[in-house]
């Protein structure tokens, strides 16, 4: 079976939660990790992980990419997973997908992870657990120690919930 990721990632941390999500879905699936600005292909893809940071309440835009490159970001990113999800074609109705996100652990802060589920679910595609978020100390991170563990174990878990009856997936 095979999984695609892809990140859209302005200061390395939700880039950092996709890898450890990959590593966590290795045992079950063959994984490929993208940036979003690779505008990867769904083809031939049995599920769909997307991450995003969160801003302003939810999916980046492009005055929030440019506001995240005024703090510092040295990846002036065009295009977010919000234009991705608007532009990707191939997602077949009934395809496993799930959304991360990495935000501030605030009240009252959003999640772009939220925003990208309801995307996938609007084009078709159907959610194999409720979106995740994974918190950063700040705006431009750190994560929060411990975090990436916690991203592996998530996608360990949800791999094997996904996995055939007959054990590994070939």
């Amino acid at each position: 079976m095979r999984a695609l990721i892809v990140y859209e990632s302005l200061f390395g941390n939700t880039e950092a939660i996709a890898r450890a999500v990959a590593a966590g879905l290795t045992d079950e699936y063959e994984v490929t990790v993208a940036e979003v600005g690779e505008t990867p292909s769904v083809a031939g893809v049995d599920l769909l992980v997307v991450g995003a940071p969160t801003h302003a309440f939810g999916l980046s835009r492009a005055a929030t990419r440019q506001d995240a490159v005024r703090q510092g970001s040295t990846r002036a990113a065009t295009t977010g997973l919000r234009e991705y999800l608007d532009a990707v074609e191939g997602v077949r109705a009934g395809l496993a997908c799930v959304a991360f996100d990495t935000r501030v652990g605030r009240p009252f802060s959003g999640s772009a992870a939220r925003k990208a589920d309801r995307r996938l679910r609007r084009l078709g595609a159907r959610p194999a657990c409720p979106p995740e978020s994974f918190l950063v100390t700040g705006t431009a991170g750190p994560l929060v120690e411990g975090e990436q563990k916690r991203a592996e174990s998530w996608a360990a878990h949800l791999a094997a919930g996904l996995a055939p009856a007959s054990g590994r997936a070939a």
